[in-house]
């Protein structure tokens, strides 16, 4: 997921991100991306938020939270795979 965010409103929108997909969900915050201050913070959403509890966000911002990782055991079900094959050789 990606989302443009206002520096003054930055933690408070990490604050809600971990709340509704859990602090341990992977992401990345750029500012002023293709400029010269251009910086990029990278982890757990709860260390991204820590990190801009210290540091005063400043510039335009890009948020992006890594998705839900499948669980384990789940089987995955192709609708297409039937009308297309799993793309083995020879299958049509």
């Amino acid at each position: 997921m990606i989302f443009y965010e206002s520096p003054r409103r930055l933690v408070g929108t990490l604050e809600d991100l971990c709340t509704a997909f859990g602090p341990d969900r992977p992401c990345s915050v750029a500012r002023e991306i293709s400029k010269l201050h251009e910086e990029h913070v990278r982890g757990a959403l709860a260390e991204v938020l820590a990190h801009f509890r210290a540091e005063e966000p400043r510039g335009e911002i890009v948020i992006v939270v890594g998705g839900k990782k499948e669980e384990k055991g789940k089987v995955h079900r192709n609708k297409y795979k039937a009308v297309y094959g799993d793309g083995e050789e020879g299958e049509a």
